[in-house]
């Protein structure tokens, strides 16, 4: 199919839409911000894709051994027990478009339920990942 990608998220039904031009050729089921994280309606475009992103704010404390000690931490507010590290959180096909919040792979509950990113099933993120360029618009609604 051909035309200028854009991606449009709709909060409310908790879904995705990938156009080509103006013809839908994804859609999907998401998970965007739960009450006090979230996901900021606007219009946006691509500006870091990143296939292996990790992030730097939240994830789990682990112990010397690998074993989580705390898990679904937020590293700014949450502090570290003794003798743990920071293992941040895998968010593969990290699609970046408004500062901290972007679209990656990630558990997909039916409601709200991330810190402001938007989830998306694997199969789907990779598809998003692989069709959207750097630039392509974003636009979040309620």
């Amino acid at each position: 199919v051909h035309g200028s990608p854009k991606i449009v998220v709709r909060v409310s039904e908790q879904r995705a839409y990938f156009y080509k031009g103006k013809k839908l050729v994804g859609l999907t089921t998401v998970s965007t911000g739960k009450r006090g994280f979230d996901t900021p309606p606007g219009h946006y475009h691509v500006i870091q894709k990143d296939r292996d992103h990790i992030s730097s704010e939240f994830g789990d404390y682990v112990d010397p051994e690998g074993n989580v000690v705390k898990s679904n931490i937020d590293i700014r507010k949450d502090e570290m027990p003794a003798g743990a590290h920071f293992d941040g959180a895998r968010m593969p096909y990290f699609l970046r478009f408004n500062g901290g919040y972007g679209m990656h792979a990630g558990y997909v509950p039916r409601f709200r339920a991330s810190h402001g990113c938007i989830r998306l099933p694997e199969r789907m993120a990779k598809h998003f990942f692989d069709n959207a360029r750097e630039d392509t618009p974003v636009i979040v609604r309620q």
